[in-house]
């Protein structure tokens, strides 16, 4: 899969203008499912049950609906192989792949900053 250049006008790029096509995109990628899917398929193929599996407390309907934002843009790539039943599986494409390193980020200051956001979060709440 090779990247292209946007090419569309700089207002379709703003993020922080409500209408833009950049802003649509983070809105997708940047929910807590996208980013658990990305952190689960990695550099793995995996079944839709083998994902639902993996992710504690994703139903069947988000899980389903988060695929299918990512399919189409362009995130994970979605194979269906004809058996019966259908054999389909998920792998993370090169967009995707690129996403892991944000989402390791992500993880790794969620874990580096726990106890802050906790004691914080009492003193805030007594």
């Amino acid at each position: 899969m090779v990247t292209e250049q946007f090419r569309g006008s700089p207002k379709e790029a703003d993020l922080t203008r409500a209408d833009s096509l950049a802003r649509e995109i983070f809105s997708d990628v940047a929910n807590k499912w996208a980013l658990l899917i990305i952190n689960v398929l990695d550099e793995r193929t995996l079944r839709f049950s083998e994902l639902r599996h993996e992710i504690q407390g994703i139903s069947h309907k988000m899980l389903t609906q988060n695929l299918r934002m990512m399919e189409r843009n362009g995130l994970v790539e979605r194979s269906v192989h004809p058996t019966v039943p259908p054999r389909v599986e998920y792998t993370l494409t090169e967009p995707g792949r690129a996403l892991r390193g944000i989402a390791d980020g992500m993880c790794g200051w969620t874990h580096q900053y726990l106890g802050h956001i906790e004691a914080s979060r009492r003193r805030f709440d007594a």
